[in-house]
């Protein structure tokens, strides 16, 4: 009977080890919304049973993002999941998961070499295509579709900056908004700080706008805060913004802001976690799984609101 016991413990034992399994994570850097990003992946993996992850912060630097996933292959992960500190470095990238014969899914910056993934690589993420022209045709109906317009554009090598500039401004160049010129456009880096001191120089230099676009909220309330520090009136300027973070939700709820575009940092994180465990049983994906994106206006703001609010 003790051999038995002994046995069907060591059945169980083995089954519960098979289904272990261990994702290796890098985000680019742990800013407003890669912070998100970052907590979607952790509770999401919370719930899974004998799922580990090691989420670890590039900080911003491509080499430590190539060290964390060296750590990775090295420790034979099932599956690595990479928020690109650079997109255009994705070959190289994808080389070394291909190589360690380990699975391996790009989060939220879309990589150069996306059209070439093997079949054990994915990309989750969101289209930015969308977020340009919601953003960009949401500020042209608040403008009357006439106007000035300035555009903060986050890093300039990442996919979502391309793409979501690219796009806001085909949107300001459709028939009804024609009427709508982009006067300047600067890189701001995603950060506050750097944006609030763009558009101090802007605001010096006289250049004259009636709209800021940023590729992000954390860009958005930078402007704001430097409009409102030079003594200009914030609600003369339609000012728009990108994921719809807590923070430019009550900036919206303060009159600041008018309008975001919800990025869903919990389900790309999610979805992110979800594709790595398909992969690691050998299913094959799309290339690209996206998570939609949502236009957030003062008519339709309380359902994005926290609970409390």
């Amino acid at each position: 009977m003790r051999r038995f016991i002994t046995i069907a413990a060591a059945i169980l034992l083995s089954a519960t080890a098979s289904r272990a399994e261990t994702i290796g994570v890098t985000i680019a850097k742990f800013d407003t919304f890669q912070t998100l990003l970052r907590d979607g992946i952790a509770n999401y993996a919370a719930t899974v049973p004998g799922l580990t992850v090691d989420i670890q912060d590039a900080e911003g630097s491509y080499d430590k993002q190539v060290a964390s996933i060296r750590s990775f292959i090295d420790a034979k992960v099932s599956a690595i999941i990479v928020g690109p500190v650079d997109g255009d470095r994705g070959t190289e990238i994808t080389r070394m998961a291909v190589e360690a014969g380990i699975p391996l899914v790009y989060l939220n910056n879309e990589p150069i070499n996306i059209d070439e993934l093997p079949p054990s690589q994915t990309l989750v993420a969101s289209d930015e295509k969308d977020a340009g022209l919601l953003q960009g045709r949401e500020v042209c109906r608040l403008l009357g579709g006439k106007g000035r317009a300035v555009i903060l554009v986050g890093e300039y090598f990442h996919s979502a900056a391309r793409a979501r500039t690219y796009w806001a401004k085909q949107a300001l160049a459709e028939d009804d908004c024609k009427g709508i010129q982009v006067v300047e456009q600067q890189s701001a880096n995603w950060q506050r700080d750097l944006a609030q001191k763009q558009m101090k120089e802007w605001l010096d230099h006289g250049v004259r706008f009636d709209a800021v676009l940023a590729n992000n909220d954390d860009m958005a309330l930078g402007a704001i805060r430097a409009i409102k520090d030079f003594g200009r009136p914030v609600d003369n300027v339609v000012v728009a913004g990108v994921d719809a973070t807590q923070d430019a939700l009550a900036a919206m709820v303060a009159g600041d802001l008018d309008t975001t575009v919800l990025q869903s940092a919990v389900g790309q994180g999610e979805g992110s976690v979800k594709a790595a465990l398909r992969l690691i049983k050998g299913e094959t994906l799309d290339k690209r799984i996206y998570v939609p994106f949502e236009l957030v206006t003062k008519n339709n703001l309380s359902q994005y609101l926290p609970k409390s609010q």
